[in-house]
């Protein structure tokens, strides 16, 4: 996209979302800069790493109280605790590098793994809240992505994903979970390890497919199931 030499952009249409960012076109503007954008967008932030485990201000905009957000952080440090409890049989310390938590939510997932030695890319489902402002605000990385789509990313990327509810939500869409599975053996390093939280009739379904794609099934409880790729 070019524009003549010595002109200025326009600024963007006062109704355009500036956090939209799936599916949208480009456009040669510039976002008005405003004191309520500071406010929203920056300002009142606790410095890091504070961050990652405080209430952002932004909360209010999806319907979370700082109780809920407080609440959904102690309940994933207690899930990501145990986690890491079923796979340190199977891990050495550097085995587990690059992390993707494929439905983040408020990016607690993330949050819970600060004192591990691991990255971990967020990724927020384009029809669900747009969340990564709060993934953001939390100093975290992200992205927004539809799974009936391809990641953008190298084969072979990832060490660990992470999918809550995500074979369930893709039960309600135009692709299915076999399609999700092959596209997850596509970014999963070889040896790498899946974690599944579902609904465990989702778990059971799933399980049944590992073994064509040489995975390994290795634990199976709660609505939990861990793979690890051959």
């Amino acid at each position: 996209m070019e524009r003549e030499p010595g002109t200025q952009p326009p600024l963007c249409k006062s109704g355009d979302d500036p956090d939209a960012v799936w599916d949208v076109p480009m456009e040669a503007c510039i976002t008005p800069y405003t004191d309520q954008n500071h406010k929203a967008r920056g300002s009142g932030l606790a410095p890091w790493p504070a961050r990652l485990t405080a209430p952002p201000p932004r909360l209010a905009d999806f319907g979370y109280s700082n109780e809920m957000f407080e609440k959904d952080t102690k309940v994933w440090q207690h899930r990501v605790e145990n986690y890491w409890n079923l796979l340190s049989p199977k891990i050495q310390s550097d085995t587990l590098r690059n992390l993707m938590d494929m439905k983040a939510n408020l990016g607690s997932f993330a949050a819970a793994l600060k004192s591990k030695d691991v990255w971990v890319m967020n990724v927020v489902p384009e029809d669900g809240p747009n969340t990564l402002k709060i993934i953001y605000d939390r100093g975290l990385m992200g992205s927004v992505h539809n799974w009936c789509e391809s990641f953008s990313t190298y084969p072979r990327t990832y060490d660990l994903l992470h999918a809550w509810t995500i074979f369930s939500d893709i039960e309600k869409k135009d692709c299915s979970a076999e399609d999700l599975l092959f596209e997850m053996d596509r970014i999963l390093r070889p040896t790498g390890f899946i974690i599944i939280r579902d609904k465990q009739p989702v778990v059971e379904f799933i399980k049944k497919h590992l073994s064509a794609l040489h995975w390994e099934a290795v634990a199976t409880a709660e609505g939990r199931l861990r793979g690890r790729r051959g």
